[in-house]
């Protein structure tokens, strides 16, 4: 489930403001019709405060330096990569969660499975559409799904087709906290490596959300 905090606006949305707020000030020097070339020594113009990724420190820009800045954030091979095996991941993940109703025994367990359902379901769909959007199927990068962080085995899911009641509930907590300190390893990679601002956000969301279930998962296995 995408979740938008209007606090963490995507880089490019803050750069792009930067932009026009230091255009619209170079061109406040301008009214008075006379000489508007800076005197030796002197600032250009207004600096730009650029938002760095996550983990590093924010950069001051010049107005130019910022808009160039500003139009590099076209999609690139990590932000594919991430697209296409967050879809497989979740996927997996989904595969899992439909056990739960007809296996589980705790109704804790139930409800956890239901609400990670209708939250990487439309997380599917928005990475979908994006890939579609943005030419995907001409983008389309070998993996090793199987390979892919916090993955379950074919026998890990065969041992789970096959337990219930508290078996099942173990099993399932087990897994699914492994598989989604996956999906965080991959979106954190993503989020470093891609340049795209709608994967940025939607990697940001996982990285919240699955944060946020693990802590649920933990507190339910003990």
């Amino acid at each position: 489930m995408l979740i938008h905090r209007p606090s963490a606006r995507p880089r490019a949305t803050v750069l792009a403001a930067a932009v026009i707020a230091a255009a619209l000030a170079l061109g406040g020097c301008d009214g008075d019709g006379g000489d508007t070339k800076p005197a030796a020594g002197k600032d250009a113009g207004p600096g730009v405060v650029a938002p760095g990724r996550p983990g590093e420190p924010a950069r001051t820009l010049t107005a130019e330096e910022a808009a160039r800045e500003a139009g590099r954030d076209t999609a690139n091979s990590a932000d594919f990569r991430y697209a296409q095996m967050m879809i497989e991941h979740h996927s997996q993940a989904l595969v899992m969660t439909e056990l739960a109703p007809e296996r589980a025994s705790a109704t804790a367990v139930k409800r956890l499975a239901e609400r990670i359902s209708a939250g990487q379901k439309p997380e599917i769909g928005a990475m979908e559409g994006w890939l579609k959007r943005n030419g995907g199927e001409d983008r389309k990068q070998p993996h090793d799904h199987a390979g892919m962080p916090g993955m379950a085995t074919e026998a890990q899911l065969k041992e789970l087709r096959a337990a219930k009641g508290n078996a099942f509930d173990d099993l399932f907590l087990e897994l699914m906290i492994t598989h989604h300190q996956g999906a965080i390893t991959m979106a954190t990679e993503a989020l470093s490596e891609g340049n795209d601002v709608i994967v940025e956000e939607m990697a940001s969301d996982v990285v919240a959300q699955q944060t946020v279930e693990i802590n649920r998962m933990r507190t339910l296995m003990t």
